[in-house]
């Protein structure tokens, strides 16, 4: 009898085919790159979903937050999870609800059905996500096998953003924008085929779910969202729009208090007691706001104002991409000789100075003018926080505890993604409507007949005057983005007060000190 069939034999949850870790490391990162993609996967599509469906631009916002809301809000429960039942198992859970829920998004008639989706879809990806990072530990050795694979599944984390954007802008031009949807479906059906055979069950651990917490955290979040987004259209004084904000109090405060008495709490909330990692929080939820904001706003300009295809919008943003990547290079190379303060406070600035730009953005400008530039400054500061911030949150924290001080990022990020970008919508609806009130009697003394009778219709306003709606409000709600980067410069300037020689596990030695 061999080895592996010993193991088989005697070792519930074993893979079935053992000793294959090139295979394995392919399975845990194709999961982490559907689950990574689908955020860009989707925004290039944004202007197709909105026709076929009939969205308005400030619901058209709830096809991202709906994601990134479950995905950000349930992320640490999942961890959790994968813990207590088995990382397999969970795995393999997460992978087949996220795969369920994009066929059902991609076969949507209606609004509310792909906003159902793509809640789904986030519950699936916070399940599977923090899962996968696990089987990494549980399924390779510690040393350069681990140090490797680890290596695989960051860089997959990184390029997935640009794969999606390019993926996107594919499936959409030559196909449908469904297909952004359904091409999830075959990748995670061979992904829970394949799980069993080659990735073994870890240890269970004896634990509690915290269930109380993550559902008052993510509702209090989708009603925060919410009243933002309704205040967009129907002001601030609508009923629902104060019953919204109210709720989010309430759930909140709710949160809160949970956290404070659980044994096992989804939230750690000592972690906030170290001010190097609250102040690392602020600035990622802050940055995170704007970046979400950003995205949004730019597609619906490259393709509505400046008519590009899916495709070559796609194109557009890899430049972005490009930046970011050289500024998580630049930071990673130096970080342990210079500590994490300058690199987030240069950072911080480049993005409050990309967004500022973007301010300026007008009909007339031209991808190289009021797009690329601005993109590029903000890229390379993003870059620059992405790798200091990651660090700099589990400075400090004991190794059982790294877990949970990294998966609290993670989910600041994307719950700080969807606030910002409900933030931004409420600007762009107001500033929207404002010039919408400008160019209709504009439009009605030079429009011709048939545009009136399409206005008529569908109560949208045709090109040039609809491009002037559009762009002022994006320019508007641009005003609040940089503000947003203006606060995790302050953060980072006044909060932050790490030392060097906290970057020991990186560069063996101990430095002067910064800040």
């Amino acid at each position: 009898m061999t080895t592996s069939q010993l193991i088989k034999d005697t070792q519930p949850g074993a893979a079935r085919r053992p000793g294959r870790p090139g295979i394995a490391l392919t399975v845990i990162a194709a999961c982490q790159l559907m689950v990574v993609l689908d955020a860009t996967i989707v925004n290039i599509a944004l202007p197709h979903i909105q026709a076929a469906l009939q969205f308005s631009t400030t619901d058209l916002t709830w096809v991202v937050s709906a994601y990134t809301l479950t995905f950000g809000g349930l992320l640490l429960l999942g961890a959790r999870a994968g813990d207590i039942l088995g990382r397999r198992r969970v795995f393999m859970t997460g992978i087949l609800l996220f795969t369920f829920a994009s066929l059902l998004g991609g076969l949507a008639q209606e609004p509310w059905q792909l906003l159902a989706a793509r809640a789904l879809q986030g519950v699936g990806g916070a399940i599977a996500s923090p899962t996968s990072l696990a089987l990494v530990t549980t399924t390779f050795r510690e040393g350069p096998e681990r140090n490797r694979a680890f290596g695989v599944f960051a860089a997959v984390s990184a390029g997935g953003g640009a794969i999606g954007l390019l993926a996107g802008g594919m499936l959409t031009d030559w196909l449908d924008w469904r297909w952004v949807l359904f091409v999830n479906v075959p990748i995670g059906v061979l992904i829970a085929v394949l799980t069993p055979l080659y990735i073994s069950e870890s240890e269970r651990h004896p634990g509690r779910f915290d269930i109380a917490g993550a559902m008052t955290s993510t509702l209090g979040m989708a009603a925060l969202v919410y009243g933002f987004i309704r205040a967009a259209e129907d002001g601030w004084r609508d009923g629902m729009t104060v019953g919204s904000f109210g709720a989010a109090l309430v759930l909140l405060l709710a949160f809160v208090f949970i956290e404070v008495r659980a044994k096992e709490p989804i939230t750690p909330l000592k972690m906030f007691a170290d001010r190097n990692r609250s102040g690392t929080y602020v600035i990622m939820l802050s940055l995170a706001a704007a970046m979400f904001g950003m995205f949004f706003y730019i597609v619906l300009f490259v393709q509505n104002v400046l008519g590009y295809s899916p495709i070559k919008a796609g194109l557009a943003f890899l430049p972005v991409t490009v930046a970011i990547a050289i500024g998580a290079g630049l930071s990673q190379r130096f970080l342990p000789t210079l500590g994490p303060k300058p690199f987030m406070l240069v950072g911080s600035a480049l993005v409050a100075v990309g967004l500022t730009w973007q301010i300026f953005i007008s009909p007339d400008s031209s991808y190289l003018s009021g797009v690329l530039g601005p993109m590029l400054v903000f890229g390379f500061g993003m870059g620059l926080n992405f790798v200091t911030a990651t660090v700099t949150a589990v400075s400090g924290v004991a190794p059982h505890e790294a877990g949970a001080a990294s998966g609290l990022l993670n989910a600041t990020q994307q719950v700080g993604g969807s606030l910002g970008l409900s933030i931004l919508t409420t600007v762009f609806g107001t500033a929207s409507r404002d010039e919408a009130e400008k160019q209709i009697p504009r439009f009605l003394a030079e429009g011709t007949a048939q545009q009136k009778a399409e206005f008529a219709r569908t109560q949208q306003l045709p090109a040039p005057w609809g491009h002037e709606v559009l762009t002022q409000g994006i320019s508007t709600a641009f005003i609040p983005a940089a503000a947003m980067a203006v606060l995790a410069l302050g953060t980072a300037w006044l909060v932050i007060r790490i030392r060097a020689s906290d970057m020991e596990a990186l560069s063996g030695t101990t430095g002067p000190m910064v800040g």
